[in-house]
């Protein structure tokens, strides 16, 4: 009665232990699992974050265009405002001089 008693333990010590080493395999490949699909997707993260990058610095560029071409833009309007503007533009556009000045043609 002993030997089967004895044999019956050591039957559900190894099941015990090989369901212990299945689990323990399945929650290492779990664990494999997700480390490969979290390294995939810091990868992907890291590319489009360059991506970002590049493009940040592409607006920052165009904004300080941008800037520029205001800066231009208001200079521009001062100088319409001035009689110094309707002069150059009577005189280029309309061909108009003062009393006193002479026109040379170059030929």
């Amino acid at each position: 009665m002993k030997d089967v008693k004895q044999r019956n333990r050591r039957r559900r010590q190894r099941r015990r232990s090989q369901d212990h080493k299945r689990s323990v395999l399945a929650i290492s490949a779990v664990v494999l699992l997700l480390t490969v699909m979290v390294s995939a997707n810091s990868m992907t993260l890291k590319a489009k974050n360059r991506e970002y990058q590049a493009q940040e610095t592409e607006l920052k560029e165009q904004i300080q265009a941008e800037k520029d071409r205001s800066k231009e833009i208001k200079e521009l309007d001062k100088y319409v405002g001035t009689d110094k503007y309707v002069e150059d533009v009577a005189k280029e556009k309309l061909g108009l001089v003062h009393n006193n000045e002479i026109i040379f043609k170059a030929k």
